[in-house]
């Protein structure tokens, strides 16, 4: 088992920037795969960003592209959800995940744990 909590959500600006931070427990982090998704209200779970188990490969969403990063730290259990210049259409409630795989991850069911999720909303 692992267990995630994200944290690091809040209510910002238009143009701000935030951090997120999901910290595991449980198994083995270093060996999973990472990723961030997002799902605003009415809408679907959407992929946000991905980094493999050891850091070296990212993938993004390319509505997110050159304003977010991932990145981990695995001496440290976390992975971080770095967000600037956020828009308003950024605001959703963001979820970390963990996958076995380093394949696959732009969709749901490549992870097999999740986080309960934290709240971005960006104001205009």
């Amino acid at each position: 088992q692992v267990q995630l909590v994200e944290s690091g959500g809040g209510l910002v600006q238009a143009g701000d920037s935030l951090r997120l931070s999901c910290a595991a427990s449980g198994r083995t982090f270093s060996s999973y795969a990472m990723g961030w998704f997002r799902q605003a209200p009415g809408k679907e779970r959407e992929f946000v960003a991905a980094i493999n188990w050891s850091g070296r490969y990212t993938y993004y969403t390319d509505s997110v592209k050159g304003r977010f990063t991932v990145s981990r730290d695995n001496a440290k259990n976390t992975v971080y959800l770095q967000m600037n210049s956020l828009k308003p259409e950024d605001t959703a409630v963001y979820y970390c995940a963990a996958a076995p795989k380093n394949y696959g991850l732009e969709y749901s069911p490549s992870y097999d744990y999740w986080g309960q999720g934290t709240q971005v909303t960006v104001s205009s």
